[in-house]
């Protein structure tokens, strides 16, 4: 996962937790939460993969969990954000914050399921913000999202929190595309 960032952004460590394939299990488990609002099934992976991380001894100390947010549009029409359960139970087994007020989306932009490589990347550039710095300064922060294919969103979402300063990223997902 790490070599997806590289010579983007720096980010301390990434891992996801699942492979996401066209067909497979892991793609309905995705679709089911995004779309057909099974919120449990973040919940239930959130906690599964809080369980794995928290024995990971390898893992720092870290400050607080941040999970990749919607725009109010789009919050709006889905109810909820899917990436909030699976961040808020791996806070939970972490014993760390969740801080979902931190890190906003203040560009709406149209589903990304089947746009280039390069079109994500462009799209994304200005697409976050940060709403309070000092909290986030000299900070080990965990960055969640639900599925990576090209990284764009998360390369947006780094570039946004490291304008904090004296701040370290690591990325965690509930899959990856291989």
């Amino acid at each position: 996962m790490d070599r997806v960032f590289y010579g983007r952004v720096r980010v301390q460590k990434a891992t996801c937790f699942l492979f996401f394939h066209e067909k497979g299990i892991v793609r309905n488990l995705i679709h089911y939460l995004k779309y057909r609002n099974q919120r449990q099934i973040g919940d239930f992976l959130g906690r599964w993969y809080g369980e794995i991380l928290a024995a990971d001894k390898a893992l720092p100390a870290l400050d607080m969990a941040i999970p990749v947010p919607l725009h109010p549009k789009k919050l709006k029409i889905r109810g909820y954000n899917q990436v909030s359960g699976f961040s808020g139970e791996i806070a939970r087994r972490l014993c760390i914050p969740h801080r979902e007020d931190l890190l906003l989306k203040s560009t709406h932009t149209q589903t990304q399921t089947r746009k280039s490589r390069l079109f994500r990347w462009e799209e994304q550039r200005p697409a976050f913000r940060v709403t309070n710095y000092s909290d986030l300064r000299g900070k080990k922060v965990l960055l969640m999202d639900d599925v990576i294919t090209t990284g764009a969103t998360l390369e947006a979402c780094v570039k946004a929190l490291k304008r904090a300063g004296e701040i370290e990223v690591y990325i965690a997902t509930m899959a990856v595309v291989p």
